[in-house]
């Protein structure tokens, strides 16, 4: 296959926001999958906070994706479309209660726990 990414060094501090620009094909998604954990590097590695990520699998590491399209679920409601990968987890549901109210305060959308997907807007669904 082509290489796509070649001596990329990346170096992000915490509390930095950082923007990847370029052109179609030059390597930007790949790098977002590669530390969401969707695509695995030929060689090379990839640390965050001095643990190897590639050796995580990507539901244990401490990074998030916000996808373009809304990977949600329409039969769900608020709640338990943030509940589900905790469930899937097999994490206790007193727990799973606590970390999504959590969240849901968070990202401001407690009142919104009970609501169906698609009567949120698409920021809203984004958060």
């Amino acid at each position: 296959g082509d290489i796509v990414l070649k001596g990329i060094d990346l170096t992000i501090h915490e509390n930095e926001f950082v923007t990847l620009l370029g052109p179609s094909g030059c390597g930007k998604t790949t790098i977002l999958r590669i530390l969401g954990g969707f695509d695995s590097p030929t060689s090379g590695k990839v640390d965050f906070k001095g643990q190897d990520l590639i050796a995580l699998p990507s539901f244990k590491r401490e990074i998030n994706t916000v996808f373009q399209k809304y990977a949600l679920f329409p039969h769900l409601n608020v709640f338990d479309n943030i509940a589900f990968g905790l469930r899937m987890k097999k994490i206790n549901e007193e727990e799973v209660q606590q970390r999504v109210t959590r969240m849901l305060k968070m990202i401001k959308l407690e009142e919104f726990a009970k609501r169906k997907i698609d009567s949120l807007s698409g920021g809203q669904q984004q958060r």
